[in-house]
C-alpha cells in the first residue's frame, strides 16, 4: 500500500480493509483534507474524543454524514444544545437502567429461539439467521413496535443506510425509504394517541418538551415518528453490525474464543474489545462553526469535519498492538458509542444484548468456522459491516 495519505469511506476497496489507511492518517495526515469529496478528517484518538465534547466548534446541525442529508430534519443526531438537551431528556426515559435490565430474559429467549434450530445442523448464516432477527426483535419489544411492522422496519432501515455503488450523494431509494418509514411511524403514534397504553410511544406522547425559548410542549405525530426512526435504526442496525465483527475476531483468534466459552464472564471485556477492534459506525461528521487549528493545519469555519471511530480505536498512542484483538485489554474508555452530548443512548443495551449473543452462542457452538464461500460486505453511508457471514458449525 502506497503511504500517500488517503481516505474515502465511498471507495469500496477502501472500506474492505480501511485500517492501513487509518495508521498512514495517523501518522501522516492527522487533519486530513479530502478535496474531491469535499471533507476534512480527523483521526487520532485524543483529537477525536476532544471534537466529541466540543459542541461549541464541532456542531451536529449539519447531520452526521459526509452526504449532509441530515440537515434541517428532526433528527436528534443532528441538532445541538439546547434542543437536543432537551429532547434528548425525553428519549433517554426510554433507557432507564430499570427497562433495559427487564429485557435481560427476552433477550435470552429470543437468541436460544434463533439459535436452537440450528443445533446438529452443518451451518447457519450468523447474519441473516441471527445478527439481524436479534437486536431488531429486541429494539421492536423495547419501543412496543407491532410484530406485523418489524420486518418493513428493518428493510426500510437497510434502504436508508445501503450505498453499494459508492454514491457520496444520498441516493433515491434511501431518501424514499427514510419518507415511508416516517410516514408508518407517525401512523403509529396517532393510533396511540387515540389509544393511550402503558407503553413508550404513549409515554413519549405525555411528556413534555422545552423549546428554545423556554416553551414547554408535547412532541407532535411527525416528532415523535423521527424519534422511533432513530430508536429503530440505531437500535438494531448497529448491533447487527457489531455481533458477527465478534465473530469474525473469535474465529481469528480461536484460543480467545475457547476462553470465553469455558468461561463467559470474560464477556463484558470481550465486548468493550470487539467494540474497539471493529466498530459497526466507522465516523461521525461535524460542522466547524469556526477556524480550527489543529497539527500545524487549519480547518476553516463552516466545513465538513469527519471524527474517523474505526481510526481512534486503533491509535498505537491509546492503545498497545491495537491491531491485535485482545479480550484481556483494559479499556478505559473508547469512542465507539460518540461521547459527551451525543453519547449513544442505547449503549448500555448494546453491550447487553451483545453480551447475551456470545453466551447462548458459544454454549450451543464453543467451535465455528467461517465458510469459505459467500461473505459479503455491506456497503453504507456510516455504517460498516458483513451482509452475509456462513459459519460452519
Amino acid at each position: 500500500m502506497s503511504s500517500t495519505p488517503y481516505w474515502n469511506p465511498f471507495d469500496h476497496a477502501v472500506v474492505d480493509n480501511p485500517y492501513p489507511a487509518y495508521r498512514v492518517l495517523r501518522d501522516d495526515a492527522p487533519v486530513y483534507h479530502n478535496e474531491e469529496v469535499g471533507f476534512w478528517a480527523i483521526s487520532r484518538f485524543d483529537d477525536v474524543l476532544t471534537a466529541h465534547l466540543d459542541t461549541d466548534t464541532y456542531s451536529s446541525a449539519h447531520g452526521t454524514t459526509i452526504e449532509r442529508f441530515e440537515v434541517d430534519s428532526p433528527f436528534l443526531i443532528a441538532k445541538d444544545p439546547p434542543i437536543h438537551t432537551w429532547h434528548r431528556k425525553i428519549v433517554s426515559r426510554v433507557f432507564t437502567p430499570r427497562r433495559i435490565n427487564g429485557l435481560e430474559p427476552f433477550i435470552r429467549s429470543k437468541a436460544t429461539e434463533l439459535l436452537d434450530p440450528h443445533v446438529g445442523s452443518d451451518g447457519f448464516d450468523a447474519i441473516a439467521d441471527y445478527s439481524i432477527r436479534l437486536p431488531l426483535e429486541v429494539i421492536s419489544e423495547l419501543i412496543d413496535l407491532p410484530v406485523e411492522l418489524r420486518e418493513e422496519v428493518h428493510v426500510q432501515c437497510e434502504h436508508i443506510a445501503a450505498r453499494p455503488d459508492g454514491e457520496v450523494t444520498e441516493p433515491e431509494a434511501a431518501m424514499q425509504a427514510s419518507a415511508t418509514l416516517q410516514a408508518m411511524l407517525a401512523g403509529l403514534a396517532r393510533e396511540r394517541r387515540r389509544n393511550p397504553g402503558d407503553d413508550v410511544i404513549s409515554l413519549l406522547i405525555e411528556t413534555p418538551v422545552v423549546d428554545d425559548d423556554g416553551t414547554e410542549r408535547f412532541l407532535d405525530d411527525d416528532e415523535l415518528g423521527y424519534r422511533f426512526i432513530e430508536l429503530a435504526f440505531a437500535g438494531h442496525e448497529t448491533v447487527a453490525k457489531l455481533i458477527p465483527n465478534g465473530i469474525v475476531a473469535l474465529a481469528w483468534y480461536p484460543d480467545q474464543r475457547a476462553e470465553l466459552a469455558a468461561d463467559p464472564s470474560l464477556l463484558p471485556d470481550a465486548v468493550e474489545e470487539m467494540l474497539r477492534w471493529d466498530p459497526p459506525s466507522h465516523y461521525q461528521g461535524r460542522w466547524t462553526t469556526r477556524d480550527v487549528e489543529l497539527h500545524g493545519t487549519t480547518i476553516p469555519a463552516e466545513q465538513r469535519v469527519v471524527l474517523i471511530t474505526g481510526a481512534a480505536t486503533h491509535d498505537e498512542r491509546r492503545f498497545d498492538d491495537p491491531e491485535l484483538f485482545d479480550i484481556h485489554r483494559h479499556i478505559e474508555r473508547h469512542v465507539t458509542f460518540g461521547f459527551g452530548n451525543h453519547l449513544c443512548l442505547g449503549a448500555a443495551l448494546a453491550r447487553l444484548e451483545t453480551r447475551i449473543a456470545f453466551e447462548e452462542l458459544l454454549a450451543r457452538f464453543p467451535e465455528y468456522e467461517i465458510a469459505t464461500a459467500g461473505v459479503t460486505r455491506a456497503y453504507s453511508s456510516n455504517v460498516r459491516g458483513l451482509g452475509n457471514l456462513p459459519l460452519v458449525v
